[in-house]
């Protein structure tokens, strides 16, 4: 099925963001874009996830009437190994103000055995990544490369001294099924729904539900935009399925025109 392009710009511009207070990284706030619903966006359909969010923010900075899009996705490569990436180079031309922002998107669900450290216990769905390890990698790695020196000589019509750095940190999060944690404020805001085992899922009473698999690449996406609701015996096999080869799954619930949207996981 084709990407339904404004379905997912529209999710993107209206992500929930970790701001400097989680990240410990200047934020650049996405809302500064502008979205337009009557506009006539088109996404290729042969994109990762990732690459397909940065896609879609590229286009809403090329929209946009303060922000200039000088560069997108630099490679740095030394002869044959390439060393990183720079995701934008950007002028806010109210400020006239050079931006190197880098754009993370993000689903993590909150384990609490993991460490009495709450930022610790944000984990990726099957995971093998985590919160932490995201925001070091930023933090020492990836906006270093701004001033490596292959950088510096793609970048040499810019003065790179004077680009100022920023993150675009869009997050969905997801905490234990039917668990009173509290989440502190700064990333409350971001929770998007709950997880839980596949015991715990099949003992639900499904009737009067339909329910939805979304692909990886509708991740992100409000369930209501799903056009074909199935029944819980048409999705269990495959669940059972991915489950037992340690992929969790992400799963949207439909019922008396509400909508949840959760993480069913194999550990």
């Amino acid at each position: 099925m084709p990407m339904k392009s404004k379905d997912r710009m529209k999710s993107v511009i209206e992500s929930s963001q970790l701001d400097s207070s989680v990240t410990g990284i200047p934020s650049f706030d996405i809302t500064r874009l502008q979205y337009d619903e009557d506009s006539d966006y088109t996404l290729p359909n042969n994109l990762r996830l990732g690459h397909l969010v940065e896609r879609c923010v590229a286009i809403l900075i090329n929209h946009s009437q303060r922000f200039d899009l000088l560069y997108e996705n630099v490679q740095l490569i030394d002869g044959n190994k390439t060393i990183g990436e720079l995701d934008f180079i950007i002028k806010d031309v109210v400020h006239d103000q050079l931006l190197h922002m880098e754009l993370a998107y993000k689903f993590y669900l909150y384990d609490p055995s993991i460490s009495d450290d709450p930022l610790l216990n944000w984990i990726g769905p099957n995971r093998n990544d985590s919160l932490y390890q995201k925001l070091n990698k930023l933090r020492t790695k990836q906006f270093a490369l701004l001033h490596h020196e292959i950088a510096k000589k793609l970048l040499s019509d810019l003065k790179v001294e004077t680009i100022s750095q920023s993150l675009c940190f869009l997050a969905s999060l997801y905490i234990p099924y039917q668990s009173d944690i509290q989440i502190a404020s700064p990333m409350h805001h971001a929770i998007r729904g709950f997880y839980l085992d596949l015991m715990s899922f099949t003992n639900w009473d499904h009737r009067k539900r339909e329910y939805y698999i979304p692909i990886k690449t509708e991740w992100g996406n409000h369930p209501s935009t799903a056009q074909h609701w199935v029944s819980y015996e048409y999705i269990i096999h495959g669940i059972k399925a991915s489950i037992q080869e340690k992929r969790s799954i992400m799963c949207w619930q439909k019922h008396n025109n509400q909508y949840q949207t959760f993480f069913i996981v194999w550990w």
